[in-house]
């Protein structure tokens, strides 16, 4: 399998991108035509680019297939959205089998990339229509996101999910929270929402002061998640195009 891994490792970064999915898939096809999913390769690919950038490695369950449907409302529906609460984010985590240390861990790997300003303007001006920015959000933060993301401005325009730390895999993400820095309010919530006091706060002041235990908790939370209904055996399929279902 080292032609496997010298093509992972070419092509992924701090973030994986649908073109490097691509890229990735051409190079293992022309090596080994339908064997690795890209349930796998993004699998791989997501834990590599943990790796590279600081971060921990675990050992990813080969042998997964991928699926014969997309489905855009259930994903809309199923997935934590960055304006929902603290109690609607972790009832979706446990619908699946996550608990509330998965859901401080896994939100912890926005210490890489970036979001949409579309994603966090609704904190900048009139939030909750106070008339005001959102009070968990630093002041300063707000100045320099209002420069960026302007009323009626871009709202594909981006900002980095972890102020300070743009590409370092480490826990400066929740250093962040601590000092209202949390660029999305999902972000936010986990300390400084009502709810966070009896659930998230505490996880979050433990992986401030201990790295360590943060990167254990991801490598767990990351493998319980590549675990929820896996599609093995003659289930489903091998893509031969990652954007798309075989014909």
């Amino acid at each position: 399998m080292v032609w496997f891994r010298v093509a992972m490792h070419r092509f992924v970064r701090t973030e994986v991108t649908a073109r490097m999915v691509d890229s990735i898939k051409t190079a293992v096809e022309s090596a080994c035509n339908g064997v690795v999913s890209c349930a796998d390769i993004i699998a791989i690919a997501a834990r590599d680019a943990v790796l590279l950038s600081g971060g921990p490695t675990w050992k990813v369950l080969l042998g997964k297939r991928d699926g014969l449907v997309a489905n855009q409302s259930g994903a809309n529906s199923g997935l934590p959205s960055p304006f929902e609460s603290l109690d609607v984010i972790t009832t979706k985590f446990v619908a699946v089998g996550l608990n509330l240390t998965d859901v401080v861990s896994l939100s912890g790997a926005h210490t890489i990339g970036q979001a949409k300003c579309q994603l966090f303007s609704n904190r900048l001006f009139n939030f909750s229509g106070t008339g005001a920015p959102d009070a968990t959000l630093d002041a300063t933060v707000v100045s320099d996101l209002q420069n960026l993301c302007p009323l009626n401005g871009d709202g594909n325009k981006t900002a980095p999910l972890d102020r300070n730390s743009i590409d370092l895999f480490d826990n400066h993400y929740y250093k962040n929270l601590l000092d209202e820095k949390g660029l999305l309010s999902s972000d936010q919530i986990l300390f400084s929402s009502d709810e966070a006091v009896a659930t998230t706060k505490t996880r979050v002041e433990q992986y401030i002061n201990d790295s360590t235990l943060f990167f254990a908790d991801f490598v767990n939370s990351m493998i319980k998640m590549g675990n929820i209904h896996p599609l093995t055996g003659s289930s489903g399929e091998i893509r031969k195009n990652c954007r798309v279902v075989n014909s």
